[in-house]
């Protein structure tokens, strides 16, 4: 599996520390971390958990990442933002806890953390255990055993709504203001991490022509 990492402006400084403790967690499992910034604080690209959302979209729907760790003060915009877009089903990870019941009840792809509220002594720590709840023990299992069946049907149908309520990737990108869409895939290591991994060509022109 191919991780991608997304930190916004206010949590930027706490980015090395993240990445080195999802990388602890999950290369072990054989998985992969691609880091997508912020890096600093003072990086030229700021990323604000609205740009994190379609960061989120345009990794999952090309299939440049499968899954994809981002956050912000709180988690909730970032997890709110991330659900606006297509090809995201984006949970709100607060304890290990909600790692696990994420990944077996909920099966999405991408969760949104707090890197700011109850985020202190320790903080680190309970990041790992979230990590390893998260990604060490499959994904779609269900949980608990008597709900597996209702749980793995509701997942299903969840798909299928959001399949027809979203437009598609490539039209939303035509759509919004260049300037936004610009900033969002303006970060340092987008086009090195990116182009290489994206799977769908229609996105990569796109992209391409509006960072020319």
């Amino acid at each position: 599996m191919r991780i991608a990492l997304i930190n916004e402006n206010s949590q930027a400084a706490k980015n090395s520390l993240i990445e080195a403790t999802l990388k602890k967690v999950v290369e072990p499992m054989g998985h992969t971390v691609d880091n997508y910034g912020m890096y600093t604080p003072e990086d030229a690209c700021q990323l604000t958990y609205v740009k994190n959302g379609l960061l989120a979209s345009i990794l999952l729907v090309s299939g440049a990442a499968d899954y994809v760790v981002t956050g912000c003060g709180t988690g909730e915009g970032a997890m709110l933002a991330c659900n606006s877009f297509p090809g995201v089903l984006c949970g709100h990870l607060v304890d290990p806890s909600d790692g696990y019941m994420f990944a077996q009840i909920n099966d999405g792809n991408c969760v949104a953390i707090p890197f700011a509220k109850d985020f202190g002594w320790g903080g680190e720590l309970k990041l790992e255990q979230i990590f390893r709840q998260l990604f060490g023990f499959g994904h779609g299992n269900g949980y608990p055993a008597d709900r597996v069946v209702p749980e793995q049907r509701n997942k299903k149908i969840l798909d299928g709504v959001k399949a027809l309520t979203y437009r598609p990737l490539t039209d939303i990108l035509k759509d919004l203001d260049p300037d936004f869409v610009r900033e969002t895939v303006s970060g340092e290591r987008f086009a090195e991490l990116f182009y290489p991994a994206c799977k769908d060509p229609a996105i990569a022109q796109i992209l391409k022509g509006l960072t020319a």
